[in-house]
């Protein structure tokens, strides 16, 4: 039975903060004082540590079964064996939020869960030596394998609201980090040339689902494939960023689907530095700040990657989040989503915080230490009792909040996220004082 995570929070939600100056935006200035302040006298290495290996064993409780035999057709012959014997194998750690298909979580919200919670298990260090972690991983593959047959994870669809987008950008960043550290990480049963097919498939259901003539992705569309619709600005990034992994990684990637997402980016922005929630008039719009921190850091990181934004607006959008936090907060495990007054939904929490750790990584190396120390402040003010995080009313998703936290605590000690070189050539590389060999187990 699935676990009821009690919430407890570390800090009350404070008063409202005053709006960031443009100045503050461009990176001029220091990182806002409010958020992190009241997370106890600072946050050491073997906190980090202890809380690593609490979420191992929280992750590895909530992994959800039926048995693979149950409803048939995926995974290995372990997993099956298991099943046949009665073994109640958890294969899954389905994200849970408002939205229904028919009653049912979205299958896109299964395997986007299982997917991040999966990669979470495979980053948090001593993966190669834990049976447990390697055989949920595996089943938790499985699982992915056999979803991507669902007829609603099929490319070809004709949309409205729909999430199956989710599942395909968290899946490939999940699959390609098992084909890392040149194959040892791929779960027996398994073998290479099967997950980089199955990275290929990923790729080219992403590039199909593209939104027809304007680029970019977005869960919320027009009904018909051919429908010309608004891109979302933090669908668009995330799904970027694994299509620069999988043009690392030797698959196939259409240059042209890239360009135009990075398009859609560009033109999301606004002037005083806030993304837009959704379209390519950024120019025009009026879209405040403080409900947009989460879609600048994402937005921003992905252009710098492709060589189309700056150090400076990483870090002004870094500076944003730590200013503007307390809207965040005032939203998390709250019920309704786009509340006034900046439309902050719960659901930007940690995933706003896996961006802030990512944003972070780009800095210069003298800067990143002090912006990493209050993220994990932040971070752990808002841990729950039993030890992982939740960001909804929904007790399930304390799967993806653990797993978010996760890997933003542990963000320094990941490969660096891949550049794109494309038309214009340089793409990001190393910025400025990064380690040589940083992110080494990266597929080059």
């Amino acid at each position: 039975m699935m676990k009821r995570w009690k919430r407890w929070r570390g800090m009350g939600v404070a008063g409202v903060v005053g709006v960031v100056v443009a100045a503050g935006l461009m990176g001029v200035g220091g990182v806002g004082e409010r958020a992190g302040e009241a997370g106890g006298e600072g946050v050491g290495a073997e906190d980090v540590s202890e809380a690593m290996s609490a979420g191992v064993r929280m992750l590895l409780s909530m992994q959800e079964g039926p048995p693979v035999g149950r409803g048939g057709g995926g995974g290995n012959r372990a997993e099956k064996r298991e099943a046949e014997e009665g073994a109640e194998v958890g294969r899954e750690w389905p994200y849970e939020g408002v939205y229904r298909v028919r009653g049912e979580i979205p299958i896109g919200y299964r395997v986007g869960g299982t997917a991040i919670c999966g990669l979470a298990l495979v980053r948090a260090p001593g993966y190669a030596g834990d049976e447990d972690r390697r055989g949920a991983v595996a089943r938790g593959l499985g699982f992915i394998i056999e979803a991507l047959d669902h007829p609603l994870m099929s490319p070809d669809y004709d949309g409205g609201y729909d999430v199956r987008g989710w599942g395909y950008t968290y899946a490939l960043l999940f699959v390609l980090a098992l084909l890392e550290e040149e194959g040892a990480r791929v779960p027996a049963g398994r073998t290479a040339e099967e997950l980089r097919a199955l990275a290929q498939r990923l790729v080219g259901a992403i590039e199909e689902t593209e939104i027809a003539q304007v680029g970019g992705w977005n869960y919320a569309r027009g009904r018909g494939k051919e429908t010309v619709s608004p891109p979302s600005p933090f669908m668009t990034g995330p799904t970027l960023q694994a299509l620069f992994e999988a043009e690392r990684a030797g698959l196939k990637v259409d240059a042209g689907v890239v360009e135009r997402g990075l398009e859609c980016l560009d033109r999301s922005r606004t002037r005083t530095g806030s993304v837009v929630y959704s379209g390519v008039e950024g120019a025009r719009s009026g879209e405040p700040v403080p409900g947009s921190v989460g879609r600048m850091l994402v937005t921003e990181t992905t252009l710098e990657l492709a060589g189309r934004g700056s150090v400076e607006r990483v870090r002004g959008a870094v500076d944003a989040f730590f200013t503007h936090w307390e809207w965040l907060e005032a939203r998390r495990a709250k019920t309704g989503t786009h509340e006034r007054p900046y439309g902050v939904a719960p659901y930007y929490f940690f995933f706003a915080h896996y961006y802030a750790a990512q944003a972070i990584e780009r800095l210069p190396r003298r800067d990143r230490e002090e912006y990493r120390r209050r993220l994990a402040k932040t971070i752990f003010s808002v841990r729950d009792g039993e030890g992982g995080w939740n960001d909804r009313v929904f007790p399930r998703s304390a799967n993806y909040g653990t797993a978010m936290s996760m890997m933003a605590l542990g963000m320094g000690d990941a490969p660096r996220p891949a550049g794109w070189a494309g038309k214009r050539g340089g793409g990001a590389g190393e910025v400025e004082g990064a380690r040589e060999g940083e992110g080494a187990g990266a597929t080059p």
